[in-house]
């Protein structure tokens, strides 16, 4: 649009997104440093189709390379207008009514109309007029209103406002301090700066529902004075105007910002004093990031200022849940699972562990609900550990006199396990690192107690002596039970539920109130621990080879071991759990002929496998799948090395074809090797 300098043939050309409101202008705007309208700097603009004057003025917020260089100032209706039109003292003129059609402020032709439909009225007389430089496709973010689904107008109007700046400062201490504690720490950065830069707070709310403004107005008769015009502030209605004695008041119709009263949920929820001073101040909020200012910061301050307290010592921040696409889940963009069809399909503790074992301090998740079959797959595994010690229970006496009676190196391990497992999972609570607290659980629940543990007391489960498998049993249960306590915060369902059937409980008990396991020192041992890490590594060496070699799980295995000693005990669960018919142990061993070997911690294994497998076919069934996968290196290669495709393909699958790539690498060298030992 072309706007006429007066008393001058010359022009200031303004580029807008909104032409409508040029009828509510009160200034150009250039930018000091800009060449091209030095000369117009302090002149006026007749703005067309109103007659008004309005000045030519230098504010540094204008980009002289963005459009034309020269900004049209519209201080009721653009915020950055506003403050312009604040430093600049132009007049703010309003041309909209509250439902954005305009109002008597514009020239006569114009009013009462729909804001576009005003729209269209303005372009077509500036074209009129010849004033009309060109119209064109614009791409541009417009706030929408998510109710109503249309463009947010801005709009000036008058609002209650609470003052800020003193009040945040307080709350800024705090924090920096470290009386409060954010977690993860990353967001004291967030904080600081909306804080830092805080503004006075818009506190009233035109709506039908919400608490509202506690003012009243006094609406009295000929006996009002001149002050009865302020506002009187009070929470319950006055009897009677305190300057002229009317009782016709009125309640001002505004309702508080939500947040004006979430603010105080800290300390103004309690029905006593009593109650108010057991509860405030509390000792941790989990809350979102996305309402750090809205919520916490609120909090923080009103805490501060009517409490003299901190409301909390620690903020710990939940992740935010986004779909496969990295989008925020929402109801308009249909992207959000409904939880409880996902729980019917997974099961409520199913869906809390994953989204707790997916989600790293400070990061968000990406989520779809066919991930929840790993928590699915964990809660089976905790039910099925349960059922197989109640399955046996009903076999086997348990007797607590026993519990502590034919203990062996595993009870030790398992003890030291679990105790070591408490310790680093207390650091990590304490940390508030939730998510390495969830793999800490999920490692030692399904590897050390479920693969294992349960693994290696099934020789003595299944003796001959009475006393011995009781004495196991009542001991694993008891494991057991602790175990649970541990995963119960994290699935409180199945654990629950298990707690009772596995120990008989009664009804009215719980175990949330149970007494939660207390790390005992004394039972973590180091050298217990590395002793059964060397047995685990020996047996899954000899599953991996029989897996390798396509070895049938029933077959009795001769195995050689390469080693300085291996005690009696350790030798009898390794001949049992790699089902061995022989085992020859010695620390100067010759690799017999065609045999598969294994390498761990100075230790060789080595399984013959003559009369096991045909050796010839297994030679060409590793040569063919050798040649399988170097061809197919080949054409990948040629793929990642051609440009077209690396450049032009998403880089999600260029990385897919990278991976895919290494795993064919890795695989031919263990192929390569496993070939090597039967030739």
């Amino acid at each position: 649009l072309n706007y006429p300098v007066k008393s001058s043939d010359k022009f200031v050309t303004v580029a807008t997104t909104r032409p409508e409101t040029m009828l509510g202008d009160t200034g150009i705007a250039v930018n000091p440093e800009d060449e091209r309208y030095k000369d117009l700097i302090g002149k006026k603009i007749i703005l067309p189709l109103v007659g008004r004057e309005i000045p030519i003025f230098t504010d540094e917020y204008v980009d002289k390379e963005f459009g034309t260089g020269a900004v049209k100032v519209t201080p009721a209706h653009d915020v950055n207008d506003y403050e312009m039109g604040k430093r600049h003292e132009l007049e703010v003129l309003n041309i909209f009514n509250d439902d954005a059609s305009t109002n008597n402020n514009v020239p006569e032709k114009f009013r009462n109309l729909d804001r576009f439909d005003a729209r269209k009225k303005v372009i077509a007389s500036m074209e009129e007029l010849g004033l009309l430089v060109k119209t064109e496709d614009y791409q541009n973010k417009i706030g929408y209103s998510e109710r109503g689904g249309v463009p947010i107008e801005p709009y000036l109007s008058e609002q209650w406002f609470m003052k800020m700046d003193e009040i945040a400062k307080p709350a800024i201490k705090a924090v920096t301090d470290g009386k409060v504690n954010f977690h993860p720490n990353h967001w004291v950065k967030t904080y600081d700066h909306w804080m830092s830069n805080i503004k006075d707070w818009c506190i009233s709310r035109q709506l039908w529902w919400g608490h509202r403004i506690p003012v009243w107005y006094c609406v009295g008769d000929d006996y009002c004075k001149l002050e009865c015009k302020n506002p009187i502030v009070a929470v319950d209605r006055p009897e009677k105007c305190p300057h002229c004695g009317s009782t016709k008041l009125k309640q001002d119709e505004d309702v508080l910002d939500t947040w004006a009263s979430s603010w105080l949920w800290a300390f103004d929820v309690f029905k006593t004093e009593e109650e108010q001073k057991y509860y405030f101040p509390t000792d941790t909020l989990v809350t979102a990031p996305d309402i750090i200012f809205f919520w916490v910061a609120r909090m923080i301050m009103s805490g501060l200022y009517f409490k003299k307290n901190i409301p909390f010592k620690d903020v710990y921040f939940t992740s935010v849940i986004r779909d496969m696409k990295g989008r925020k889940m929402s109801k308009s963009l249909g992207n959000s699972p409904d939880p409880l069809d996902v729980i019917d399909d997974y099961g409520a503790d199913a869906l809390r562990f994953t989204v707790i074992y997916l989600a790293p301090l400070g990061q968000d998740v990406l989520f779809s609900s066919d991930k929840c079959e790993f928590g699915r797959n964990f809660a089976n595994k905790i039910w099925n550990a349960g059922r197989f010690l109640v399955m046996n229970a009903e076999k086997i006496k348990l007797n607590n006199s026993l519990i502590n009676e034919y203990i062996d190196f595993t009870d030790k391990w398992i003890s030291s396990r679990l105790n070591e497992t408490l310790k680093i999972l207390e650091t990590s609570l304490d940390k508030f690192e939730i998510n390495n607290a969830s793999k800490i659980i999920y490692s030692f629940v399904w590897n050390d107690f479920c693969d294992w543990y349960l693994e290696l007391i099934k020789t003595r489960l299944y003796s001959d002596n009475e006393e011995i498998k009781s004495a196991v049993l009542t001991r694993a249960i008891k494991i057991f039970e602790e175990l649970l306590k541990i995963v119960h915060p994290f699935m409180p369902f199945i654990t629950e539920e298990l707690w009772h059937f596995v120990s008989g409980k009664e009804i009215n008990e719980s175990i949330s109130q149970s007494k939660y396991p207390v790390t005992d020192p004394s039972q973590i041992n180091s050298d217990i621990e590395k002793e059964m890490e060397f047995l685990q590594n020996i047996i899954t060496a000899v599953r991996n080879i029989r897996g390798e070699m396509n070895i049938a799980p029933s077959l009795q295995l001769d195995v050689f071991i390469k080693t300085e000693k291996i005690n009696d005990e350790q030798l009898e669960y390794i001949k049992k759990l790699v089902k061995a018919k022989n085992i020859t142990i010695g620390s100067k061993l010759v690799k017999p002929k065609a045999s598969a070997s294994k390498v761990i911690n100075n230790c060789e294994i080595y399984i013959p496998l003559e009369g096991i497998i045909d050796i010839e076919l297994e030679r060409n069934r590793l040569q063919k799948e050798i040649n399988r996968l170097e061809g197919s290196l080949i054409g990948i290669d040629k793929k990642l090395s051609n440009e077209k495709f690396f450049n032009n393909a998403p880089p999600e699958v260029v990385e897919k074809e990278k991976q895919k790539k290494e795993d064919w690498q890795n695989n031919i060298v263990k192929l390569k090797s496993l070939l090597e030992d039967i030739s």
